[in-house]
């Protein structure tokens, strides 16, 4: 098949994939694991091939993975929509993506994205509307998080808090536009239809004056990936604690719970094992749910998780925005000590910029995505504020990690609770998935393939279980929101995005106050990092007793 390639491949030149060998010569494969189409530098053969990435590739975190045997370099492909066309060498010009040499930068330079009419990079031919990439956009962002916002917001003041989520979104976004915007540079310059995350490091590592990390670049891409391995199970933790808390809370008030909603009754709860026990009978079943690994299909579940969490969150909105109290004598700024939880959390709401490029790339026209990205975290950054400062102002000090806590315990209110739940339960699976094709298939490489899908099935419970652990030894959900915000997020939001620009534009001349902002923003990161990540742990090393059980009366 790459006999036809005026680089002329070698014949030795291989791939592996889920154990099996592909060499150069080999006829194309018909349907998915063609690694011809995966836009896989082939740096084993003579010269380089640029191949068209025919399907959706993604960050380094994300779906599949085709690894390359020898010196080559690794792409992760998603095995669901691959391109069945062949890269004959008539078809390789059609391709380009830019009259600049490969050592130039795309017109448009450092200033924001490449002009419109000079990004000429193809889009998916099935790929997304703008439409659909605004909504899966949002829904990468909308979570757990939104939920802990409003006790984020008594961490920091009723004033100071809004306007800290105002510039925590101005400068997240700004990060988002900076990786997109270097992307598209190593796009330009290596003729590439698409760079992830990790690779978009990697190169920028690359093109450094310094020696070290020239040599030394590789790392930027593991460095990466592990972050977004730590942040995805992070989510995952997170995701253990809000089940089992908002379970826990639905099945202690069952007795007392009626169809009156007036807030003004006492309920007394019913006495009932304790949150990590409820963590634990949750388990069998999310290892179950996670022993789906066809996306389509869990493509499905997600949308029935989309739909329950849009439900629940305008009941939610419905509820809080009725008999607010006088606000005046709320601090406006609150202890200084607890701001860093603040920005853990807050941070923990804004990460969603792991999904910024493999949506991009999926879009059909992807100059359309720079104006998606900036209505869509707009929409974001307002709901984060409205609904951390209206759950603030109406449950005051009595605020609880996630608002759905200190909703009353009527049937309606109930049925918000379990429908939130139903909805993180099948997200679990979504974001699980993204660790697991990272994690797992390098393992059961290793392995015979009789005895692979075993493999693969016992890493799964041994990965679900660790997150099941983590969440036990951690059981209370603003804590473990802080932390996995303070520790990972704030890398990949905030830390890296300006380091990359800086290291993907110096060697070409970068204006001072560019250099500046690019290192003020990754200082407050890693302070932010720093002092949220000890304060965590200080506030993690002395739990209150009554915060730990506190289902035991509640005045609604």
């Amino acid at each position: 098949m790459w006999g036809h390639s005026p680089l002329q491949c070698a014949p030795r030149c291989e791939v592996r994939v889920r154990g099996a060998v592909w060499h150069c010569g080999e006829d194309e494969l018909e349907g998915a694991w063609s690694p011809a189409l995966c836009g896989v530098r082939l740096c084993s053969c003579v010269g380089e091939l640029w191949g068209l990435v025919g399907g959706l590739c993604q960050a380094a975190s994300l779906w599949g993975e085709v690894g390359l045997e020898g010196p080559g370099r690794a792409a992760k492909c998603w095995k669901g929509t691959m391109s069945t066309r062949r890269l004959r060498s008539e078809d390789y010009n059609d391709y380009s993506s830019t009259d600049v040499t490969p050592e130039g930068s795309p017109p448009g330079g450092m200033n924001g994205f490449a002009h419109p009419e000079s990004y000429q990079r193809f889009g998916e031919t099935n790929g997304t509307t703008w439409y659909q990439t605004l909504i899966h956009l949002l829904k990468g962002n909308i979570g757990t998080g939104l939920l802990g916002l409003p006790l984020a917001v008594k961490n920091a003041g009723i004033l100071l808090g809004p306007l800290s989520l105002v510039v925590m979104g101005v400068v997240a976004v700004h990060c988002m536009g900076i990786l997109v915007k270097c992307a598209h540079h190593f796009c330009y310059r290596f003729q590439k239809q698409f760079v992830d995350y990790g690779g978009a490091v990697m190169y920028g590592l690359e093109s450094t004056p310094s020696a070290w990390l020239r040599t030394h670049a590789v790392w930027g891409r593991r460095i990466v990936g592990l972050f977004l391995i730590i942040t995805q199970l992070g989510f995952c933790c997170v995701y253990f604690v809000f089940l089992a808390d908002n379970l826990k809370q639905v099945i202690s008030a069952a007795n007392g719970t009626t169809n009156d909603c007036n807030s003004n009754r006492t309920v007394a709860m019913t006495p009932t094992m304790d949150s990590r026990l409820y963590m634990l009978s949750i388990l069998p079943f999310v290892v179950l749910l996670t022993f789906i690994q066809n996306l389509k299909v869990l493509s499905i579940f997600s949308m029935l998780a989309n739909v329950a969490m849009l439900v629940s969150l305008v009941l939610i909105y419905q509820y809080i925005v009725r008999d607010i109290p006088d606000p005046s004598d709320l601090p406006l700024a609150a202890a200084w000590k607890t701001y860093p939880l603040f920005f853990g959390t807050a941070i923990f709401a804004f990460e969603g910029i792991g999904v910024v490029l493999p949506l991009e790339n999926k879009m059909k026209n992807p100059r359309q995505f720079p104006v998606i990205l900036y209505v869509g975290m707009t929409v974001v950054t307002i709901l984060y504020i409205s609904l951390s400062v209206l759950g603030y102002l109406r449950f005051r000090a009595d605020i609880q990690a996630s608002i759905t806590l200190n909703l009353p315990n009527c049937w309606l209110y109930q049925a918000v609770k379990l429908l939130f739940s139903f909805g993180i339960f099948f997200t679990y699976a979504v974001q699980f998935y993204v660790p697991a094709e990272i994690v797992i298939p390098p393992l059961v490489a290793r392995v015979s393939e009789r005895w692979g899908w075993l493999v693969n099935l016992l890493l799964r419970v041994a990965l679900v279980s660790v997150t099941c652990v983590l969440a036990i030894l951690i059981p209370r959900l603003d804590i473990v929101i802080s932390l996995v915000g303070s520790v990972s997020s704030s890398a990949l939001a905030l830390i890296f995005p300006p380091l990359l620009e800086i290291a993907t534009y110096y060697a070409e001349g970068m204006h001072p106050l560019v250099i500046a902002k690019d290192i003020a923003i990754s200082l407050f990161g890693f302070v932010g990092f720093v002092v949220g990540t000890y304060e965590a742990l200080v506030e993690l090393a002395a739990p209150a007793a009554a915060v730990v059980n506190s289902t035991s009366t509640v005045v609604q």
